[in-house]
């Protein structure tokens, strides 16, 4: 059985929370719940279970046996590694775990073919992911390798001391030099594969610098004091500077085929033992540091 602490101060169904939190549909969630895989505080619950703040969930996920989680040998780049923890590269187009439309060639299948060990906490789909990025969003993740590690780094996430900082592109000339977009995010219900900025969202703050402007975009860096689900990309276009070659918050995809142009570019956290900082950085892509160039005139 995987475990998890439920740690937010609102209370949500059983199914939406573990729909968003296992990347799972809805049906799924119910077939879980009508086989009696799921429990709260070791007791059978129904889909309507109102979760409450330290609510102790169990469940085995059915989706298991449909997924293929054989080692891949995807060449990843391994940045740094230690006994706890590793930083790892995730390319645009690779999803970072096995879920629906996405059965192997993900960065779980690199990391099971790269690393001797994994955490368990998040159970067999997602061993070792302490924290996701995008499928068309480049750049950094941690990895736990054991699960003291990843008990260590998820504190750190929800305590805001992991140091995440992320490069974007964005439409329009964006004039403060500095800014904060503190605006809650949650589900558009109007699109439930989109998410929005919406009173009942969760807390969400991004800050940015403005780095370049050109004649209708902005080069800014970004950094998450809180990891919701897109949260750069919602924030953005709420601020009607969406991620330019978002597929789905900007409208001006045309003129792009290399998706969202957003990049992971620095993280740091504690070490789960000796909690000495460490940080880490990748340069852009290829593609990012192009269009800049082009952007620049100074395009060969």
């Amino acid at each position: 059985m995987n475990k998890i602490i439920y740690d937010l101060e609102i209370e949500s169904r059983i199914d939406s929370y573990l729909k968003d939190k296992l990347d799972i549909s809805r049906t799924q969630v119910q077939k879980m719940i009508d086989s009696k895989l799921v429990f709260v505080n070791g007791k059978i619950v129904k889909a309507n279970y109102k979760l409450k703040n330290n609510d102790s969930i169990e469940y085995d996920n059915l989706e298991i046996k449909s997924i293929d989680l054989s080692p891949q040998n995807l060449n990843l780049n391994i940045v740094y590694q230690d006994e706890n923890v590793a930083v790892v590269y995730k390319p645009k187009g690779m999803v970072v775990h096995p879920a629906n439309g996405n059965y192997d060639k993900t960065l779980v299948n690199g990391l099971l073919y790269e690393l001797d060990n994994l955490s368990s906490i998040n159970g067999v789909i997602r061993p070792g992911i302490v924290h996701r990025i995008d499928k068309d969003t480049t750049g950094l993740l941690l990895i736990a390798k054991n699960d003291l590690a990843h008990n260590s780094l998820s504190k750190q996430l929800k305590d805001k001391k992991v140091r995440r900082v992320y490069y974007a592109l964005v439409e329009g000339i964006i004039l403060e030099n500095d800014g904060i977009i503190n605006a809650p995010i949650g589900r558009d219900p109007k699109n439930r594969l989109m998410y929005t900025v919406i009173e009942s969202g969760k807390e969400s703050i991004t800050t940015f610098h403005v780095i370049e402007r050109f004649k209708d975009k902005t080069f800014v860096e970004c950094v998450l004091k809180t990891g919701r689900t897109h949260q750069i990309r919602v924030h953005f276009k709420y601020i009607k500077h969406p991620v330019f070659g978002d597929p789905i918050y900007s409208k001006k995809t045309s003129k792009t085929i290399n998706g969202q142009y957003l990049h992971a570019g620095i993280i740091g956290y504690n070490d789960p033992i000796t909690n000495e900082y460490k940080e880490f950085s990748y340069p852009l892509p290829k593609y990012f540091s192009d269009e800049l160039d082009e952007l620049r005139g100074n395009k060969k």
